[in-house]
């Protein structure tokens, strides 16, 4: 498969995703995608992005999320040095929760 190919079946999958409206959907969706355990680890590496971004230390993540210490340091590698999804959707999140 060449890049281009590979490139408008990323951007068709975004827009799949962008095209669901309710979090029902959503789980529809990733139910039939992802396996479970796929969506249980897509879903602790959002709960560690939230973690770090509180200043909860690298442990207590780990205990409160079973994430281990590889998965904890590239989200937190991501969330300081990488393309600012997290950061996006976390202060997404905030707006939404106040």
């Amino acid at each position: 498969m060449n890049s281009d190919h590979i490139a408008e079946n990323k951007n068709q999958f975004y827009e799949a995703i962008l095209a669901l409206q309710t979090p029902e959907e959503c789980d529809a969706f990733f139910e039939d995608v992802c396996t479970i355990k796929e969506i249980m680890d897509l879903s602790a590496r959002l709960q560690v992005a939230k973690m770090l971004d509180e200043g909860t230390i690298f442990s207590e993540i780990s205990k409160q999320t079973g994430a281990s210490s590889a998965t904890i340091s590239r989200v937190n590698k991501c969330l300081r040095f990488g393309p600012g999804g997290y950061r996006l959707i976390l202060d997404r999140l905030k707006d939404k929760e106040a």
